[in-house]
């Protein structure tokens, strides 16, 4: 764990969802695979432009660190796909990819360690708690239900709520005035760069975690504070 910067009072914690509460690779990789030969149904050279496109490895099944999956909402990587398919890049398509991955992530969905636990824990210690995700408002809704976690969580979103998509600010200011807390009470903790740069320029306690495809090399210049997992939270917490 490196900590540094602010120690003001914590009132409020949103998270990341993929790689910080979910295993992106076990819970997106065999699912994008299913998604993407759905979309490119008995064409295989489609399927290998999707595959291409989507930086994906047969071999896990998995995607590279630098798929734009990862990081990026559907509006980005959905263009890619589209010119795969040979199909417009509008909100049709975009719809009917996020509904495809929300049914199959769903499915395979893998959480890391017991996010249902931990965020019970933190609900009972007063801290308010939001989810935030560049993946569809469909999707972290239908995954939190699957956590257990819709009980504890005051705030849900995604690229597609209307707040904008991380590293923008947005969203993470939209917890801060549904919870009623400052943005500078907010701790925001995610396992990407987009996450922490949306933290800091809304003014909120930037928290890296290192479950998903980022070292601690490329979080920390952009972090206030890095730790293993979501479930060094509470400890952390109690040595500000």
């Amino acid at each position: 764990m490196t900590q540094s910067g602010k120690a003001g009072p914590i009132r409020a914690i949103l998270f990341d969802k993929d790689g910080t509460l979910v295993d992106f690779q076990r819970s997106f990789g065999p699912a994008v695979r299913e998604v993407m030969q759905q979309l490119s149904g008995n064409d295989a050279a489609a399927y290998q432009r999707l595959v291409t496109a989507s930086r994906f490895v047969e071999d896990g099944p998995r995607l590279l660190p630098d798929s734009p999956l990862i990081a990026e909402p559907t509006s980005v990587y959905g263009v890619l796909w589209a010119t795969a398919l040979g199909r417009p890049a509008n909100a049709t398509l975009f719809a009917e990819i996020d509904r495809l991955l929300c049914d199959a992530t769903t499915r395979h969905l893998t959480a890391i360690g017991d996010p249902g636990t931990l965020l019970a824990s933190l609900a009972a210690r007063g801290y308010r708690l939001g989810l935030v995700t560049n993946d569809a408002e469909i999707t972290a809704r239908a995954h939190a239900r699957k956590l257990g976690l819709d009980g504890v969580l005051e705030f849900v979103a995604g690229y597609d709520s209307g707040f904008g998509a991380k590293p923008d600010p947005g969203p993470v200011l939209a917890f801060a005035q549904a919870a009623a807390v400052a943005a500078s009470e907010i701790a925001v903790v995610g396992d990407s760069v987009h996450d922490l740069a949306a933290a800091r320029a809304a003014g909120a306690v930037a928290i890296g975690v290192l479950t998903g495809p980022a070292p601690s090399a490329v979080l920390a210049p952009h972090a206030d504070a890095v730790l293993g997992s979501a479930a060094e939270l509470p400890a952390w917490l109690d040595s500000r």
